[in-house]
């Protein structure tokens, strides 16, 4: 674990962040800044925040919204099993004859 400093409002924050993730905390602490800055100035630290926070939700639901449903793949309907028997059945004769074929003496 490392330490990272964030700065957001004007105000350091350390934060703790597993090692190698430094640089991604680094970001996010970015976007929680921006976030502030255009929540804007004059209000109390928390009052900040909150808004940052709901402003990043919005963004998160607005792009879940937009993102399509899961297609669910239907399964294929079996097929009797009579049918099934009657497809190797016709199969097995097919083969059965082909072979019959080759056999033939060639004249």
């Amino acid at each position: 674990m490392s330490n990272v400093t964030l700065t957001i409002g004007g105000r350091p924050y350390t934060v703790s962040a597993p090692d190698g993730e430094e640089s991604h905390i680094e970001m996010l602490g970015r976007m929680v800044a921006e976030r502030v800055t255009k929540a804007g100035a004059g209000q109390s630290e928390t009052r900040m925040l909150l808004f940052a926070a709901l402003m990043l939700a919005d963004e998160l639901h607005e792009l879940h919204r937009q993102m399509p449903p899961p297609q669910e793949e239907a399964p294929e309907p079996a097929q009797p099993a009579a049918e099934v028997l009657a497809r190797i059945e016709t199969l097995a004769a097919r083969v059965e004859k082909l072979a019959a074929h080759l056999e033939e003496p060639a004249t």
